[in-house]
């Protein structure tokens, strides 16, 4: 008897230590913790980044922004022109963190700038998240090469200016040294906006509109990405109300992919890229590139159609 009381008060304190140290274990933080989790975003040096690129951008809620339109290349597709609104432009915007700055970007190439400008981008320590394109049928061809970093404002800046560089090494000519073309635009721009819900810019005959994703608090690295930094669907028209084109990039949820395809296949306007822009972001956000050519009034209809398949509407 004396024996089964030892061993029930053995088993009542080895029971007991295994408890307390479950509740311990379960108290201990995770190992890795969101960048930006309880921290406060570390403003950047602007000026800086000016410095170091060389060039101007636009400046929004601490982030900056450069642009540099790629107006040497004379693409084509369906015998509409593609100038730089409609989506042939190369960008680099930063924003801060609760570390070091961010950088993403959107990279234009030739299959001849393809190699030699990736290679650049991995020398320069930044990392390619994407290679895509946005048309079919387009002569030339091109295509979109994303890149993302993080490092100090000079590090980042003189990277993004060796990229820049290494494009027009390769062509030969700065590709915005060339005056941008214009093309044909008589689209009724308010029938177009009153049909989606959102307006836009007219530049050099490409009407534009871009729309962003508010009921969406995505984060790359835990930090937010805003539609400054190109978490936007957009829409770029030319053309004439009989015959128009659109291009651009509808930004969606996992499960919002579907449907959105669905919506604009069944109103003739081609799908014609699904991919992904980022690689660390939350939530998974996919984009989506489409063309349509036909009456204004029918795609813009067929766009109304798949936005509403998103967040974008009910967050407004």
């Amino acid at each position: 008897m004396k024996k089964v009381w030892i061993y029930a008060v053995m088993f009542s304190l080895i029971s007991l230590s295994c408890e307390q140290s479950t509740k311990k274990d379960d108290s201990k933080e995770p190992a890795e913790k969101p960048l930006n989790d309880n921290k406060e975003l570390k403003a950047m040096d602007i000026g800086t980044l000016k410095s170091e690129l060389g060039m101007e951008g636009k400046e929004e809620d601490g982030q900056f922004k450069v642009t540099v339109p790629q107006n040497d290349l004379n693409v084509m597709v369906d015998g509409f022109k593609i100038i730089p609104p409609m989506g042939l432009g190369s960008w680099a915007a930063f924003a801060p963190t609760s570390a070091q700055p961010m950088v993403m970007g959107d990279i234009v190439v030739t299959e001849k700038d393809l190699k030699p400008v990736q290679q650049e981008i991995i020398q320069q320590g930044l990392t390619v998240t994407a290679i895509h394109n946005h048309f079919v049928r387009n002569e030339p061809d091109v295509m979109y090469m994303h890149i993302g970093g993080m490092a100090s404002e000079e590090k980042l800046a003189k990277s993004v200016k060796a990229i820049f560089d290494k494009v027009t090494e390769v062509r030969g000519a700065d590709p915005s040294a060339v005056e941008m073309p214009s093309v044909e635009n008589t689209l009724d721009t308010k029938r177009i906006d009153s049909i989606l819900g959102h307006s836009g810019t007219m530049t050099n005959g490409v009407y534009k509109i871009t729309i962003g994703r508010p009921d969406v608090k995505l984060t790359e690295h835990g930090a937010p990405v805003s539609t400054f930094m190109g978490f936007n669907t957009w829409a770029s028209w030319q053309g004439t109300p009989e015959k128009a084109a659109v291009a651009g990039d509808f930004t969606m949820l996992a499960d919002e992919v579907a449907p959105v395809i669905k919506a604009l296949i069944e109103n003739d306007i081609e799908v014609v890229a699904v991919h992904n822009h980022m690689v660390h972001e939350d939530p998974r956000i996919f984009f989506l590139h489409y063309w349509g050519i036909g009456p204004a009034e029918n795609l813009a209809i067929g766009l109304r159609e798949a936005l509403d398949k998103t967040g974008v509407n009910n967050a407004e």
